[in-house]
């Protein structure tokens, strides 16, 4: 009987790429803390930046460069700049805000790690099965990506959009309200 020839490296010998994607993983796990529990809501937004961009290099050590780029363009490009222009338009504060922490941390800590629990059972749940087509095309290609995209997942990508231009709409006529004491000032004049 022969024994059975290894097919790669196993567990216990990780290649390059497995252990730039465990510290880039942790990189990115340590800017989402930071992102999290830091008091400076502009120092939270560039926190959000780097978490970001940690996932997007995943992406890219996953070969799924499309979808790398796509993290960039719209996350980074797109929402943490709509973010930081909220924070702008809406005269938060820039340094510590006392009223940022509402003294609730145990609480929203349980909550934190109950949301995380059942996400991370309902993920291994509903891909418990599933099997990747080695031999098809790419998961992460352009291809497959938007056929994806475009038979199952257009109404939420839209919603998505519309819900963005709404806060972008909402902060700009935020930051437009004019004050009851300016209208009394200038009637005055």
């Amino acid at each position: 009987m022969a024994a059975a020839a290894t097919t790669g490296p196993g567990f216990l010998s990780p290649t390059g790429v497995e252990i730039a994607f465990l510290l880039v993983g942790l990189a990115t796990f340590g800017a989402a803390l930071v992102t999290v529990t830091t008091k400076q809501l502009v120092h939270a937004a560039l926190w959000l930046v780097v978490a970001l961009g940690g996932i997007a290099v995943e992406y890219l050590l996953l070969t799924a460069e499309f979808i790398a780029w796509v993290q960039v363009l719209i996350y980074l490009g797109s929402v943490v700049v709509l973010l930081l222009f909220g924070l702008m338009l809406t005269k938060a504060p820039i340094g510590r805000s006392p009223d940022a922490d509402s003294g609730n941390r145990w609480i929203a800590l349980g909550v934190a790690v109950v949301a995380a629990v059942a996400l991370v059972w309902v993920v291994v749940d509903a891909f418990r099965t599933t099997w990747i087509d080695l031999d098809g095309p790419v998961q992460g290609s352009t291809k497959v990506s938007g056929e994806i995209l475009f038979q199952h997942w257009v109404l939420p990508f839209e919603a998505l959009s519309v819900l963005l231009l709404a806060a972008l709409i909402g902060a700009i006529v935020l930051s437009r309200r004019n004050d009851p004491s300016d209208a009394s000032d200038k009637g005055q004049r």
